[in-house]
């Protein structure tokens, strides 16, 4: 038995830490972060979840978070923003930031 998707409020309310990824289709910038996001999911596994949310079919999101520019990256856990950062993020500086806010040892 599958379990049903969850909805972006039940996935950041989550005891998982999830990284979303504010992005549109259109911005140079946002197709940077693509590798970079990969990067950061082999090497923190299933310790954080990413997401990518497109703030042109998104518009509500990305109001509701005061997304003013792409990409910007928000880390959740438990319904609170821990850290968020807009423009493209390395990949080594994004999992430095993401393990010292979760307190996990590299």
């Amino acid at each position: 038995m599958s379990a049903q998707p969850k909805t972006f409020q039940e996935l950041i309310n989550g005891d998982t830490p999830v990284l979303v990824d504010f992005f549109a289709t259109w911005c140079g910038p946002c197709k940077m972060m693509q590798p970079i996001l990969e990067d950061t999911a082999k090497h923190l596994g299933d310790r954080l979840k990413i997401v990518k949310v497109d703030v042109d079919r998104n518009p509500l999101a990305a109001s509701t978070f005061q997304v003013r520019g792409v990409p910007t990256l928000v880390l959740f856990q438990k319904g609170k923003i821990l850290w968020r950062e807009s423009g493209v993020v390395p990949a080594h500086q994004l999992i430095k930031v993401v393990e010292s806010q979760l307190g996990v040892n590299a």
